[in-house]
């Protein structure tokens, strides 16, 4: 199975470590992060997938540390990651440099035990150690679920403590495909408002904006600088905006999977990502990753619901009437994020309406639209509609349960 046919989970541990094994961990933190240096130092330039950083990389890695060999894999691999985010950042990308106090494992250098002990590889003697978890804690879920299997974890030292970001995962169930009187959700993209559904639930792109210019102008002044000091306090900030964006970004994509639910909506439609570019003209690189994660965050948590996730092709989206019909860019004032139809004067939020006919074209089939799924019915805020125009209030569904 690939990545995407799994569910994850990560339970935060701390682990009760001897003092003889405290040092043999700390040991393996220095020479991991000297490990994953050097695969850098030796790819940079060169090279970024993972297959060729470990062709390049791993021999010197076996040749000049103590890792074994399934770290000096693992340690390529975090090298071309590192890499690769470093060249999305464009033309001034900087080589990267591990100086953060952790260590990657997988299960052939992590045995978890029933009995709550872990066994860690090291560069000497395997370490085995307790997990520290109060009873009934969220972890606890995991460990004891045989549908969970340990998977890539993180050892992390901090404080005189050594904490375990243990990995999870299980096989993702096929999602059956909807019925055909199911709901759609119409999700819209864009700049001002990260995401606004077709029920005109709005989420707000502003803060994470106005956070990563607040990075970006402050990586500008310490690249400039280019001081220890000064790339120190850049990969803390790099660290703190990440940690803001990807909580940000569970948050919208927590609150659409809500938003389907209560409208009983068995699909969630989405514009092709590859078409942002084009749609959006006040798009950027940031948003269009953004754009991605979020995409798959709401794919990660809408399949545990049964929920289908889908992409449909979006031209025309922001410009057609959804009362009417009428296609025409002028219907659209981008700079006031208003629509209103040349035609029959109908007045909206230009993402409201995108969202609307994001959701019908994932009904419709057509020379402009992907292959139908088998949907019947868009979710509005007021009931669910056609689209040609068949409504059905809240008031009068016998529930708003997924059908």
């Amino acid at each position: 199975m690939s990545g995407s046919e799994y569910f994850r989970r990560t339970a935060v541990t701390r682990l009760a470590v001897e003092a003889d094994d405290h040092e043999r961990l700390l040991s393996m933190v220095r020479e991991w992060k000297r490990g994953c240096q050097i695969a850098v130092n030796v790819a940079w330039g060169v090279c970024h997938t993972r297959n060729e950083v470990q062709q390049l990389a791993y021999e010197p890695l076996r040749e000049r540390t103590e890792l074994g060999s399934q770290h000096a894999v693992l340690a390529t691999h975090r090298a071309a990651e590192a890499i690769k985010r470093a060249l999305e950042r464009g033309d001034d990308a900087e080589k990267p440099e591990f100086t953060s106090p952790t260590v990657v494992y997988d299960s052939r250098t992590l045995t978890l035990f029933d009995d709550g002990n872990i066994s860690l590889t090291t560069t000497g003697d395997r370490v085995r150690c307790r997990l520290v978890m109060p009873e009934g804690s969220y972890q606890s879920q995991y460990l004891n679920d045989e549908r969970w299997e340990p998977a890539k974890s993180t050892l992390h030292y901090r404080d005189g403590n050594f904490d375990l970001h243990l990995g999870f995962r299980r096989p993702r169930p096929e999602v059956e495909l909807p019925t055909e009187d199911s709901t759609v959700l119409g999700v819209s993209l864009g700049v001002e408002n990260l995401a606004v559904t077709s029920t005109a639930r709005f989420f707000s792109g502003g803060e994470l904006a106005h956070r990563h210019a607040e990075f970006a102008d402050l990586r500008a002044d310490l690249r400039e600088t280019d001081t220890r000091s000064a790339r120190r306090t850049l990969r803390r900030a790099s660290e703190r905006m990440e940690n803001f964006a990807r909580n940000e970004l569970h948050e919208v994509a927590g609150g659409i999977v809500s938003e389907a639910e209560e409208h009983g909506c068995s699909v969630i439609a989405f514009g092709e990502l590859e078409g942002t570019q084009e749609t959006l003209e006040k798009a950027t690189r940031f948003h269009r990753r953004t754009f991605g994660r979020l995409f798959e965050f709401v794919a990660y948590r809408a399949a545990e619901r049964d929920v289908t996730v889908v992409q449909v092709n979006p031209e025309y989206t922001s410009q057609r009437c959804t009362s009417c019909g009428f296609t025409h860019p002028q219907n659209r004032d981008v700079e006031n994020n208003r629509f209103e139809c040349l035609k029959c004067g109908n007045e909206a939020n230009d993402d409201y309406n995108a969202a609307k006919n994001v959701g019908f074209r994932c009904i419709r089939r057509g020379p402009l639209s992907s292959r139908g799924v088998g949907a019947k019915y868009c979710a509005l805020a007021s009931g669910r509609v056609t689209p040609d125009g068949e409504f059905v209030p809240n008031e009068e569904l016998e529930t708003v349960q997924k059908p």
